[in-house]
């Protein structure tokens, strides 16, 4: 069955106030707001096993751009949502209250749980009070989470209206590392949007092109305080559609640590860190090469040729305000992941979409996404090499399975052996032309899920397809 696709106020730029002129980005005020953290949620409830939570999906009004309230669709009231703090081996239970006027499905992107707490694409949280009890086992190792809205066909305008969250699950081999740790471990959650000059957001199905105000933790290029020595920044590609390349303007070192999974085995020392959308990155930035008093930009370098490049080339302002003792340390060595096993299995999956004007077809293997069909059946247990290829010549896709984290092989005919691709992955970027091979062990549970492109529009349109592991 295929449902059509529906905006919340019709067809159209969605929920936009008609006649209302739109805010040009390059005149909105660089660096004048303080990057803000999200709030850490605290469980109501703590037993010997299990950490309980209560949120609720409701509306309301942030201060995005300077001077202007914007309406959102929040978990709790907030933008970004909630940070949940979570220990490998220690059970999460989330019970999710939908006060919206649309159906929402939570997805922990990234987590290995049972198929009736994935967040499926039709397994629906019904809109003006739906509830719906999520348990996450926790049972793999550290990683770098989030969690944001699935329902399909709406999931892009729902996660474009605020319903995203981050998810931080440690464990032993991630705490006895002397790395950046409690203020000097920093959330934050990157992202686009396009405005109206009331401060509504504009959203429109597809609409690359015009996202053009950025935000780290829902404010409009914001400023941070820094103190001269390392901080360790866990950054989340919230985003729709845009993919960032992350640089400091004088070039100098960033060192990611990790990725989706967690940690790298080593250390990638680097001057610029590519994330596409539902991507992690871990990075690590040594401010004490900087005087007090020194300004320093986190700049985006995936810059394409129709945007405004003096507005989307920015992303955050440091300032280094004061000194501090530092005992952090990032060792040589992060962490050893197991061996890679033998596949019994190997797969191909062609991504295309609809390049033409007026195309609005999405597919996987040449089908558009049917919540009836199994694509891909797969044994319990099972290891397997899947071989992903973008044929579009024009659009960006990338690549997300849930349930599993995978590594990555090849890409583009090249084997991985450094950077930051040899960690534990379960989204990877493809631009047009490329191919990745990616290998990945399905064990756990059993069950339907998805796999899908992670740019929300292009998952929305279709490109998404269902496994069944059994």
């Amino acid at each position: 069955m295929l449902l059509p696709v529906v905006n919340a106020a019709g067809t159209g730029t969605a929920g936009a106030t008609a006649g209302a002129a739109e805010l040009d980005p390059v005149g909105i005020a660089k660096f004048t707001q303080k990057m803000p953290l999200p709030p850490v949620l605290t469980p109501y409830l703590n037993t010997g096993t299990t950490s309980y939570y209560r949120m609720t999906l409701k509306e309301a009004t942030k201060e995005i751009v300077p001077g202007i309230r914007t309406p959102l669709r929040t978990f709790n009231g907030s933008f970004p949502g909630p940070v949940i703090k979570a220990e490998s081996g220690r059970r999460v239970v989330i019970k999710q209250t939908n006060s919206l006027a649309v159906p929402t499905s939570i997805h922990l992107h990234g987590a290995h749980v049972p198929q009736d707490s994935d967040g499926a694409p039709m397994d629906l949280i019904a809109a003006g009070g739906g509830t719906k009890t999520y348990t996450y086992p926790n049972t793999q190792p550290h990683a770098n989470l989030w969690f944001h809205d699935h329902a399909h066909h709406m999931e892009s305008e729902n996660v474009y209206r605020g319903l995203t969250g981050t998810y931080i699950l440690t464990d032993d081999i991630e705490r006895r590392l002397r790395l950046p740790s409690g203020q000097y471990d920093v959330p934050i959650a990157l992202r686009d949007a396009r405005f109206l000059e009331n401060g509504e957001l504009i959203y429109q199905m597809g609409d690359f092109m015009k996202r053009n105000v950025i935000m780290a933790n829902g404010k409009a290029w914001p400023y941070f305080e820094v103190a001269a020595r390392k901080y360790r920044f866990r950054l989340t590609n919230t985003s729709n559609q845009r993919f960032f390349d992350l640089h400091l303007a004088d070039n100098s070192e960033l060192v990611q640590i990790g990725t989706d999974g967690g940690l790298l085995p080593a250390p990638h020392r680097t001057e610029t860190v590519l994330i596409s959308p539902g991507e992690r990155a871990d990075v690590v930035i040594d401010f004490s090469r900087y005087p007090v008093g020194t300004v320093i930009e986190l700049r985006n370098k995936e810059i394409p040729p129709y945007e405004p490049a003096d507005a989307v080339s920015k992303v955050i302002q440091f300032r280094v305000t004061r000194t501090a003792a530092d005992h952090s340390v990032v060792p040589d060595r992060l962490r050893t992941l197991p061996a890679l096993g033998p596949a019994s299995v190997n797969r191909e999956f062609d991504m295309k979409m609809d390049e033409q004007p007026g195309g609005t077809g999405a597919y996987i293997n040449g089908k558009t996404y049917d919540m009836d069909r199994i694509d891909t059946e797969i044994a319990y247990g099972a290891t397997e090499i899947w071989t992903v290829t973008n044929s579009n010549k024009l659009a960006p896709h990338n690549f997300h399975m849930h349930l599993v984290q995978f590594r990555v092989l090849e890409r583009n005919g090249k084997p991985v052996t450094s950077g930051p691709e040899t960690g534990l992955k379960d989204t990877v970027p493809l631009k047009p032309g490329e191919t990745v091979k990616v290998q990945a062990t399905f064990d756990g549970y059993r069950g339907t899920y998805v796999y899908h492109c992670h740019l929300f529009d292009h998952g929305a349109m279709g490109m998404m397809a269902n496994m069944r592991i059994s």
